[in-house]
């Protein structure tokens, strides 16, 4: 199926996926193959809530190829970084998911505000 025209919506469906980031890409938003949906992402922010500063890499795949939107970067002790704020927002089409992880296996957490077009 193909993403919806956005003009002809028929509903828009706020959401919001958190998870603990881990050494080890994990995806958070997955755009399904065949949902004939589109995601708008408006926000991603990574919080670092440990004592020590850790580093994250955030990406975009699309058919098995990952597209950086944070590539390594480094998150101070007890702060939040945005990757994406609305301004900037982005949206995955049938099949993409948003990636990410951090150097530190649970030292990060990511939140991420999306909707759900159709």
């Amino acid at each position: 199926m193909a993403a919806p025209n956005i003009v002809n919506v028929t509903t828009i469906t706020g959401k919001t996926a958190v998870a603990i980031l881990t050494a080890s890409a994990v995806s958070i938003v997955t755009n399904s193959a065949a949902s004939g949906q589109l995601y708008k992402i408006n926000d991603v922010m990574i919080a670092n809530y440990t004592g020590s500063a850790i580093t994250t890499t955030v990406t975009l795949l699309r058919s098995t190829v990952s597209y950086y939107l944070a590539g390594t970067i480094t998150i101070p002790a007890y702060s939040t970084l945005v990757i994406l704020g609305k301004d900037t927002a982005i949206y995955l089409e049938e099949g993409d998911a948003i990636q990410a992880l951090a150097s530190a296996t649970t030292s990060g957490s990511i939140t991420i505000s999306y909707e759900i077009i159709a």
